[in-house]
């Protein structure tokens, strides 16, 4: 088996059973670590100032980022506008969506998206494919943290930004999963780690600097096989001092399982 028998750690939280699965097929020893949870902001202003806004067609274009933020705007427009309304409202703007998991929810309203950022879904193919837009006036749904650079970006290319915030990231309710990773991974009992987003790494290190262990941490993973789902993954580990070992050809988690299988027997020989 590819992985023959190497110790894989995932901090994958929804999905977490689900990437478990994929790391024991490829003859891995997986330990999945819920690393974070939606939390939905405690005003909706933002939302519900977007929803007006829509209605009255102040928006040329709605750039939807994710899947869950996605679903809970809609969810939060619904306790205040009627859906046909915003529907119809929405089919009057241009819908932009980063990738596949937005373009979904979508689906699951009755809409459709009208542009389709490509592979591998970053803020820099979506600046890219905003280039020759005619769209001036843009409702960005944001998740987690705020994208400076992107916004920096859309600015630059003479667009009015407005960013909607739902939800942002925060630790899961049980953090004694996570604290066991860090605790691994500092007694040399992880040799492979694969992160499929960005908020993983930053709140593995939020449970290491509770702990003490910051520096501890960040040398194991300097010893372990890295495996980041993108770029924009990639970025967020690069500013902890983290190199990845490899992207996988598609952002998709179980090709990141997958071809991590295949090479991370050789890259560790490399490492140690």
């Amino acid at each position: 088996m590819p992985f023959d028998g190497l110790r894989v750690l995932a901090l994958e939280s929804r999905r977490a059973e689900e990437m478990a699965t994929l790391v024991r097929k490829q003859g891995g020893e997986p330990f999945v670590a819920p690393s974070m949870q939606e939390v939905a902001l405690a005003e909706q202003d933002e939302a519900f100032d977007f929803g007006a806004r829509l209605l009255r067609g102040e928006f040329d274009g709605v750039i939807l980022l994710t899947g869950v933020g996605t679903r809970l705007l809609w969810k939060t427009l619904l306790t205040r506008y009627r859906e046909e309304d915003l529907k119809t409202a929405l089919r009057g703007a241009t819908i932009i969506v980063r990738g596949p998991k937005p373009s979904a929810a979508l689906r699951e309203l009755g809409l459709a998206a009208d542009v389709l950022v490509p592979e591998p879904n970053t803020w820099r193919e979506l600046l890219e494919t905003m280039k020759a837009r005619p769209e001036k006036r843009l409702a960005l749904q944001e998740y987690g943290k705020s994208n400076t650079e992107l916004i920096a970006g859309l600015h630059s290319q003479g667009r009015e930004i407005t960013p909607v915030r739902v939800y942002g990231w925060d630790l899961p309710e049980d953090t004694g999963p996570l604290r066991a990773a860090a605790a691994r991974l500092i007694a040399g009992q992880v040799d492979v780690v694969l992160f499929t987003t960005s908020m993983q790494m930053v709140n593995l290190m939020r449970i290491a600097s509770d702990e003490g262990i910051e520096q501890q941490v960040l040398e194991a993973l300097g010893s372990a096989f890295i495996g980041s789902i993108g770029p924009t993954t990639t970025e967020t580990l690069e500013e902890y001092g983290v190199k990845p070992d490899f992207e996988p050809s598609h952002p998709k988690m179980g090709i990141l399982v997958n071809e991590a299988s295949t090479l991370a027997a050789t890259a560790l020989k490399r490492k140690r």
